[in-house]
């Protein structure tokens, strides 16, 4: 074995060790991680539908059996409205007599009602194992939330279907749906509850604020899927402006709590203790406690993150840089003489560029064909551990070039165009990823930040450059943002965006710290390929200035 074809097998296996590569497609839909890629959203469709016919099916007989107490009901009625029917009629009197002692019996007890729902509950139980978990519903609220304080939507206008960011007096419509879908208000409920169960007040009082006018406006009119009620959601609104420090308001819904359930001594002890509070401290009354954001210790660039994710990629000063340009790209490369890449210069520290229409739609779709049967949750390294984490909300497969040949023309393409080599093991494998409700990750660097770092064990070096292929578009969000440079690129179809994650020296460029934007409305695919350090010597010279 020559040493190239050591590395390749060394390779091969740390990224068998660092998770690196596809898994086994079996596992790959495991339960409660529906939520965290939008492929597997869609596949859920499949057990509703399933679901559907199952309730057709029982609607079907209930409706038959419903008619057939109709007819009774109607045959027994006019008997009685016939004031001429006479009990003195034997045939009369037998029949009155054989109803009561029989027929209603058979009617009351009758079995084709528990015969109907009990089939309805044996399929569902056969297609509950395909059902998402409640993980997922955890999930996809934690995804509102997030969507919520990204782009600083409104939630009652996220309730009302509408995407429009809310800034003291300003609104601004980010995104106008075809057709307006609106949550109902055991929908805002249960996003409120899992924020409340959180402890996260921050979130949890608007959602429940919405839920609980929701249900006052159809009160009395109770739906059988509804798990809440406006007594529940005044419950938890009460103990939530309590503990977020607002006695007054917790007070005031205890009350409202109480004119629907007069008889809960809990409630009944805990507006005692409200009045008690409030009459120890009166400036309670008017003072009404700040919520503060829940803190996130690691992402200390909040702010510029969000800033940035907010312009949804737009560039209104790009135009005005004469130092950046648009050309046809070959790089000097016979392969792409015939074909030259619509190349557009992004940013220049750092080093950004955007290459149009690199891959085409059949090419996309198949990209992501080939990846979705071995889609897992993605993970990020923490310590020797690879663990899934909220700041990175989606799932991921890694493809070998042996998988198609057009993973191999899909190399010797980036080859062509960065001068590179992508061949393992100076490269990595394709890692195409799927986001999800709310898909995002946080501001990161690619490259190695750490001596320590398991890249390292690859013997290949470290990251140098990043090479990142749009497989789809969206409706709105999910740009790339770049947050010390201070810009962000929205996601372009088909495109591909290319930047040097080290200086020529060999260390990490600070100003490469970058973000994936939250996906607000649309499904986002992108492929990665990561090229390292070993392999590049001659193609990429080093240099002892720290400014290259």
């Amino acid at each position: 074995m020559g040493p190239a074809a050591g590395l390749a097998a060394l390779l091969a296996a740390l990224l068998a060790a660092l998770a690196l590569r596809a898994g086994d497609p079996a596992g790959a839909a495991a339960r409660g991680d529906t939520f965290s890629a939008l492929t597997s959203v869609a596949r859920a469709l499949g057990p509703e539908r399933r679901l559907l016919t199952l309730l057709r099916r029982y609607l079907r007989g209930e409706e038959a059996r419903l008619r057939d107490l109709t007819r009774f009901y109607d045959k027994v009625l006019s008997l009685h409205e016939d004031s001429a029917t006479p009990v003195s009629n034997p045939l009369l009197a037998f029949t009155l007599i054989k109803r009561l002692q029989s027929d209603w019996r058979n009617v009351v007890h009758s079995l084709e009602a528990s015969e109907n729902i009990r089939a309805l509950k044996d399929g569902y139980e056969k297609v509950e194992q395909d059902l998402p978990a409640f993980e997922d519903l955890e999930g996809a609220a934690r995804a509102l939330m997030r969507l919520q304080d990204v782009y600083m939507l409104n939630v009652k206008g996220l309730a009302r279907g509408v995407f429009q960011r809310v800034a003291g007096s300003a609104v601004t419509d980010l995104y106008s749906p075809r057709r307006l879908f609106s949550l109902t208000a055991d929908d805002c409920f249960q996003v409120g509850k899992v924020a409340y169960d959180m402890g996260d007040y921050y979130h949890a009082i608007p959602w429940l604020e919405e839920a609980v006018s929701l249900f006052r406006g159809s009160y009395g009119d109770w739906k059988t899927e509804d798990e809440a009620s406006l007594e529940d959601a005044l419950d938890h609104l009460a103990f939530a402006y309590f503990q977020a420090g607002n006695v007054s308001c917790a007070l005031s819904l205890s009350r409202e709590f109480l004119l629907y359930s007069p008889d809960n001594k809990r409630m009944a002890r805990n507006v005692l203790k409200y009045e008690k509070l409030l009459a120890e401290s009166p400036n309670q009354v008017v003072a009404e406690a700040v919520i503060q954001r829940p803190n996130v210790p690691h992402l200390q660039t909040r702010d510029t993150y969000e800033g940035l994710c907010q312009t949804l990629g737009s560039q209104p000063t790009h135009y005005q840089i004469p130092s950046l340009y648009c050309s046809y790209e070959t790089n000097s490369s016979p392969y792409l003489l015939l074909q030259p890449v619509r190349k557009e210069v992004i940013h220049l520290e750092p080093y950004v560029v955007l290459y149009h229409d690199f891959v085409n739609d059949v090419e996309a779709q198949k990209i992501r064909g080939l990846a979705e049967p071995w889609l897992q949750r993605s993970v990020v390294a923490s310590g020797e551990k690879q663990l899934p984490v909220e700041y990175r909300i989606s799932k991921s497969a890694w493809l070998k070039d042996t998988v198609d040949p057009l993973l191999v023309t899909l190399d010797h393409r980036i080859g062509a165009l960065t001068g590179l080599d992508v061949q393992p093991p100076y490269a990595e494998y394709l890692q195409v990823v799927n986001y999800g409700i709310g898909g995002h990750y946080e501001p990161h660097f690619d490259h190695a930040t750490s001596p320590t770092s398991p890249l390292y064990r690859m013997k290949s070096g470290n990251r140098i450059a990043t090479f990142m292929i749009y497989l789809s578009s969206v409706e709105a969000g999910g740009a790339t943002a770049f947050i010390y440079a201070n810009f962000s690129v929205p996601v372009v179809k088909n495109a591909a965006l290319f930047w040097w994650n080290l200086h020529r020296s060999g260390e990490g460029d600070g100003d490469t710290l970058h973000a994936g934007c939250p996906v607000l409305v649309g499904d986002k695919w992108v492929a990665n390929k990561w090229i390292h350090e070993y392999g590049q010597e001659f193609r990429r010279p080093c240099s002892s200035r720290p400014e290259d």
